[in-house]
């Protein structure tokens, strides 16, 4: 099983670099929260953990302990996938200008200022 789900989750891992390539030249405002990367991770955990009780099932513990560690190891790269996400979607807010009252500082834009 571990020589299947090895080039899966490279093949996965190769995707959603590749997926996030363009995006960087193209933000305009808040970006939204992108679900494609957690939800492709979370399916994969999802099927390893499977995997995992069906060898516990079939009385392979070593083998359902090595998956059940991969699961885990899956789990944290989600957990990690949708923080990454929820930081971009909700970005911290500017700090108060000490010139302007109470309006946030941005950078000057000289086609906004004149």
């Amino acid at each position: 099983m571990l020589l299947i789900e090895i080039p899966v989750a490279l093949l996965l891992g190769l995707t959603l670099v590749i997926r996030g390539w363009g995006r960087a030249d193209e933000q305009t405002g808040t970006p939204t929260m992108d679900w494609v990367p957690i939800l492709w991770l979370g399916g994969f955990t999802l099927g390893v953990l499977v995997i995992a009780v069906v060898f516990l099932y079939s009385a392979h513990p070593f083998a359902g302990a090595v998956q059940l560690l991969i699961t885990a190891i899956a789990l944290i790269f989600t957990l990690a996938a949708w923080h990454e996400q929820y930081d971009r979607a909700h970005p911290s807010p500017l700090p108060t200008c000490p010139t302007r009252a109470g309006t946030p500082c941005a950078s000057s834009n000289l086609v906004t200022d004149r």
